[in-house]
């Protein structure tokens, strides 16, 4: 015979397998049964493919997000610059590629929150020039992933500080992929890259030392989130809920430790969505 305490124990794992069921067949994703992420993978340790299998800190989540969702991941290599495009053009469900909370951006797209980081300043190892922040590019030739979020404003420091002090303006050389960008730099077609830490950090080991970080703070600090399509309430709750589940059980800060990145707070959330 059963205990009552085991039927009870039980009908409440039950009843919790159900109303997940439940609430994965009502999430209106694109393709039943699958959540459809867009990731540009050229973007390690965030967004990579290791052994031609998605790899990384977003691929990681997303595994975990979706398994509490009973949906199945399929990761969509897309560009960066063509990932908004993508997700409002109804390519994916979500889009999970270290993506900055910009205001621009949040007009176009909605966004759940889940990551810290900002930007560091590279060149080539031993160059002469050894610039820590923005204001030191004036006159300068700088790489840069296509579609980041300091292109902006690095045109907006050189309109408002390089011209008017006679330095010469920031010429921002955009490219597909930071490796792209970084190779730009080793065949001194750029003077420097503006990248993400992280991903500097990256280039650094996959050059074998032959760039090296120049500045000595993050820049730009930035909060990322996952991108959803406006007006698509749902799946942004469901992704909140699960994020939240993650961070009760301790994946998330497993995750934060193992790559060196930080939750954000309200506070960082609230700057990203303000206008400078």
């Amino acid at each position: 015979m059963f205990s009552s305490r085991l039927i009870k124990t039980l009908l409440v794992c039950g009843l919790t397998a159900v109303a997940a069921n439940a609430s994965a067949a009502q999430l209106p994703t694109l393709q039943s049964g699958v959540l459809t992420i867009g990731s540009d993978l050229t973007w390690a340790p965030f967004d990579y493919f290791e052994k031609d299998v998605p790899a990384g800190f977003d691929a990681e989540l997303m595994s975990k997000i979706a398994k509490g969702l009973s949906l199945t991941p399929k990761i969509d290599d897309t560009r960066f610059a063509n990932l908004v495009i993508g997700l409002t053009g109804k390519k994916f469900d979500v889009i999970a590629s270290a993506l900055y909370i910009t205001p621009a951006r949040a007009k176009q797209i909605d966004y759940v929150p889940y990551l810290k980081t900002g930007g560091s300043l590279m060149t080539l190892k031993g160059s002469d020039f050894q610039p820590q922040i923005p204001g030191d590019l004036c006159g300068k030739k700088v790489a840069s992933l296509k579609g980041a979020a300091w292109v902006p404003t690095l045109a907006k420091l050189s309109t408002d500080h390089c011209a008017p002090a006679g330095l010469g303006p920031i010429v921002v050389q955009e490219y597909d992929s930071s490796p792209l960008a970084a190779q730009a730099l080793l065949s001194r077609a750029a003077d420097v890259q503006f990248d993400d830490a992280a991903v500097s950090q990256m280039l650094v080991k996959q050059t074998n030392g032959r760039l090296a970080i120049t500045s000595k703070t993050i820049l730009e600090p930035v909060v990322i989130g996952l991108g959803v399509a406006k007006g698509n309430t749902a799946l942004v709750a469901a992704l909140t809920e699960q994020l939240e589940r993650l961070k009760r059980n301790g994946e998330y800060q497993a995750m934060l430790t193992s790559y060196n990145l930080q939750e954000p707070t309200p506070e960082d959330v609230a700057a990203a969505y303000a206008s400078k």
